[in-house]
């Protein structure tokens, strides 16, 4: 029997702040790339928009769904049924987050028989990667081009799951990188680069610019390393 694939995911710049959402959806040998923005939303919220249009566009009887967000697969095969049952309360008595996007899920996912997959995000997936970067460019008020057509003209093999082991790896750094002191911040816009001692002053640069990039410092060593980094991406 025929399964849709997905992949999806959401993104927000600020929690809350502006949003967005993207996947790409597989049916068969044919490729739809879907997304959306909103204009002020919840990383969260976000997740759980991108899952229930997703499933919107399936019209096979079974799915697999690939999401990098736990708060998406824990809600949906652990907490939601409780949550449901109690009336959308949590055992605290307080409304459930997002609970009316929740309820919009539970109905999209009655009509179709979903296997519910996490994997890791910025680990080089390549459906996960697209659905990163749909979700990204929406959430930075950009609107990125979406395909839709046959499969062997698409750019990926959203059927490939494999990880790049070493992208991951930069990616379990970069998370405990930001979790350690902080020694500068590092910022690029149109070609030209910045360092900051603090966040305010970062901020003001980089606000508000689709082209920017920025990065939280560690060390001095650190610094050496992002502004060649940053120098190179600029040639």
């Amino acid at each position: 029997m025929a399964k849709a694939v997905i992949f999806c995911d959401g993104a927000s710049k600020g929690n809350p702040g502006p949003g967005g959402w993207g996947a790409v959806v597989l049916k068969g040998k044919n490729v739809k790339e879907i997304g959306g923005a909103d204009n002020h939303t919840t990383n969260n919220a976000m997740e759980l928009t991108a899952a229930i249009e997703s499933l919107r566009e399936v019209n096979l009887s079974e799915a697999i769904l690939y999401t990098d967000s736990s708060y998406l697969i824990n809600g949906i095969t652990k907490w939601v049924y409780l949550w449901e049952k109690n009336g959308w309360k949590t055992k605290n008595k307080k409304k459930v987050a997002n609970f009316w996007l929740w309820e919009a899920l539970l109905i999209e996912a009655g009509k179709v028989a979903v296997t519910w997959k996490h994997v890791s995000g910025h680990s080089g997936i390549k459906g996960n990667e697209r659905a990163d970067k749909i979700a990204s460019s929406f959430a930075g008020g950009r609107i990125p081009k979406l395909f839709e057509g046959d499969i062997k003209d698409y750019k990926i093999d959203p059927l490939d799951t494999t990880a790049d082991k070493e992208k991951k790896e930069r990616h379990k750094k970069e998370k405990s990188r930001k979790k350690g002191p902080i020694y500068s911040y590092v910022s690029l816009v149109n070609g030209r680069l910045k360092i900051f001692k603090t966040w305010e002053e970062c901020e003001k640069q980089v606000k508000g610019k689709s082209n920017a990039r920025y990065k939280r410092v560690g060390s001095k060593e650190e610094e050496k390393e992002i502004v060649s980094e940053f120098l190179k991406s600029a040639e």
